[in-house]
Formats: C-alpha cells, sequence, structure tokens
C-alpha cells in the first residue's frame, strides 16, 4: 500500500487537475499527455491495491513469528500471489468495460436529443466497440478466475452455487437461476434450477460436482445469502453487457446503428451496468472470504480493533455523510456537463470544466 500511494496516488492527483480544469490553457498534447498520467497511475494503483487483497485471498511467501505476527519471506510470491494474475485481469477488464458502457450510454442519450449530432456518433460507436470486444474476453478471464477460486477457496464457490448438499454421482451440479438460502435450516427455499448446467462450467463435463457447503465445518461457511445473489447481479448485468456488445455488431452490419432509438434507450438504460457489476463482484470477492480476513490464517473475528462500537458507528457515519456531499456536488457538476451536447464547432473536444463551472475571475462563460 506504501507503494500503491508512492507511486501512483501522486501520479494521479498531480495531474488530475490538469486533466479536468486545464484543457484551453495547457493546449490538447499536454492535456492528452496529462490523461494518459492519470490513467496509468489509476492501474499502479489497481496493480498494488489488487496484489494487496489476493493475498489476504491466497496468501503466500510468508512465516509466522513466535508472536503470531505475518513475516515476509518472499516478496515476489507476495506480490504475485496465487491468485494476482486472475484478480488483475479481471478487474481492469471490468473497469474498461464498465467505462465503455457509461460513455455508450450518455452518447447515446445525447443522439436521442439530436441524432445526427457527429461526435456523440463517435463516442457511441468507439464505445460500442469496446463492449461488443471486451466482454466476451471477460468472460473468458471469469471463467478461469472461477476455476483457480475452485482450487483455493471451495466453500467460496458452493456459496456462490448455493450447494448445501453433492448431488448424487451422475446427476451433475445444477444451475440455480433462483434460491433464497437459508442459513439457519442449511437449504435454499424457492429454489429454481436447470440440472446439469453448472456442471458445464465448474467441471467442463455434465457429470462433475463440487465440494457442497455441508462438507465444511459450519464456522468457515461464508454468508451465502449476499454472495449467492450478488454473484448472479453480475453475471446477469455482464450477459446484458454482452448482448447489447452483440446487438450493435448486427446493426452496424445492417447499417442501423445511428437510426435504431430502440437501442439508444437501452444503452442509455445499461449506463451504470459495468459499475454495479464492478460491486457486485466485489461483495462476492469480500463476503465470499469470510470469515477469515487473511484466508484460512486469520479469522476477521481475531483481527477487530480495540475501539469500541459507538466508536466504528460514528466514524462511519461521518466518512458516508462526507463522501455523500463529496459524490452528490460531483454528481451534480457531471450532469451539468452532460446536459449540453459536443458541437461540431467546438474549439476542443468537449467543453472545459472550468468553462462550464466559471472560470478564475468568477465570470461564468
Amino acid at each position: 500500500m506504501f507503494y500503491e500511494v508512492l507511486a501512483a496516488f501522486f501520479l494521479e492527483a498531480g495531474f488530475l487537475g490538469i486533466m479536468l480544469f486545464g484543457l484551453k490553457r495547457v493546449g490538447p498534447r499536454l492535456h492528452f499527455f496529462a490523461t494518459c498520467a492519470v490513467a496509468i497511475g489509476s492501474l499502479i494503483s489497481a496493480f498494488w491495491i489488487l496484489s494487496a487483497n489476493s493475498w489476504m485471498q491466497t496468501p503466500a511467501g510468508y512465516s509466522i513469528g513466535v508472536d503470531g505476527r505475518f513475516i515476509a519471506e518472499n516478496w515476489w510470491a507476495i506480490i504475485f500471489n496465487p491468485s494476482f494474475p486472475y484478480r488483475l485481469v479481471h478487474m481492469t477488464l471490468a473497469a474498461i468495460i464498465g467505462s465503455a458502457s457509461l460513455v455508450a450510454g450518455v452518447s447515446a442519450w445525447q443522439l436521442l436529443r439530436v441524432p445526427q449530432n457527429p461526435r456523440a456518433r463517435l463516442a457511441y460507436s468507439m464505445a460500442l466497440w469496446v463492449v461488443a470486444l471486451l466482454t466476451p474476453v471477460q468472460l473468458l478471464v471469469g471463467d478461469l478466475h472461477g476455476e483457480h477460486s475452485l482450487k483455493v477457496q471451495p466453500q467460496k464457490v458452493a456459496a456462490i452455487e448455493g450447494s448445501w448438499t453433492r448431488p448424487a454421482k451422475g446427476e451433475g451440479e445444477p444451475l440455480r437461476l433462483f434460491a433464497i438460502p437459508d442459513m439457519a435450516e442449511r437449504r435454499n427455499h424457492w429454489e429454481v434450477a436447470i440440472p446439469r448446467v453448472a456442471s458445464l462450467y465448474l467441471r467442463h463435463d455434465l457429470t462433475g460436482t463440487i465440494k457442497a457447503l455441508d462438507e465444511f465445518p459450519p464456522e468457515d461457511i461464508p454468508p451465502v445469502p449476499p454472495v449467492f445473489f450478488a454473484f448472479r447481479v453480475m453475471v446477469g448485468l455482464g450477459l446484458l453487457m454482452l448482448g447489447q456488445g452483440l446487438i450493435s455488431l448486427v446493426l452496424r452490419w445492417r447499417h442501423r446503428l445511428y437510426s435504431a432509438r430502440w437501442m439508444f434507450r437501452g444503452s442509455a438504460l445499461m449506463a451504470p451496468a459495468g459499475f454495479l457489476a464492478m460491486l457486485s463482484g466485489w461483495v462476492v470477492t469480500e463476503v465470499g472470504r469470510q470469515p477469515f480476513t487473511v484466508y484460512g490464517l486469520m479469522r476477521t473475528a481475531d483481527s477487530l480493533s480495540s475501539v469500541s462500537r459507538q466508536q466504528v458507528v460514528g466514524a462511519t457515519w461521518t466518512i458516508l455523510s462526507f463522501y455523500l456531499v463529496i459524490f452528490g456536488v460531483g454528481f451534480w457538476v457531471l450532469l451539468r456537463l452532460l446536459r449540453e451536447p459536443p458541437l461540431e464547432d467546438e474549439p476542443g473536444p468537449q467543453p472545459s470544466l472550468a468553462d462550464e463551472t466559471g472560470d478564475p475571475e468568477g465570470e461564468h462563460r
């Protein structure tokens, strides 16, 4: 985390102001450089943050001292721990696809208002190309990530599948489309399942099964309902984005990409899909790791800070209130920017944030 702050956070923070406010002040080349610096800084941040998080999921390269503390023995093994490559690629693709779905949604909303706007058309087309090309790759990476998780965190996968008991030999693992997992009774209510289908993506055959939740100690099982539902939200949104990309390819082939208003409406509704899918994925990752802070080695109950419940609740509400104000203001500014469509005769790609919110002398342009 020290390297993340030292090598990435300051890089992002140093160039973010130029990216947001400097388009009309530093020229297009330096502005593009600043934008690339922010993007590279974000990727470096993702590298170190995901490395730290992945180590808590699949710890490696350590020893435990006589006082119970973890001691670093092999930094290469710590940084490039077993689950890190899967998480890094999966999260990077998710961020790119999520950004593309947002750009496609904003551009579609602009095209609903001004269908002939050339710059909105360009942004719409580029974003849908990203969605169409990268979503299938993301599904493949997700499948590989799931196979690895089945090896190193089998109870997480069992919670994802809502599998309380192993099916009889030869029956295969069913795909549970919907169910209400019951932790107390250790079974599912209102289960709707398709026989054998889960075996295809879990074991790549029609008869394979996985370890069920009743094969683990009860104290080692994660909270099943949030993991079960969050995974289905993530996959469902991913499939919707895959469909969005495939439909865009068909519309391009038929030369109807800019005339199908129903597609504009659908893309506008899909604008937050990528980010909602990412949030759901993190719920699966973090809740599915429970009851461990460091998987298999340190329980969450044993890693609590020595502070009172009142302090935790008070600090949490203070932070949430602060971020609610910050994000609320940012969202209001973003909506102000999106109200004005990109125009062909503009001197820059878009009005700069400074132009929209007021110049240093206080004169609104």
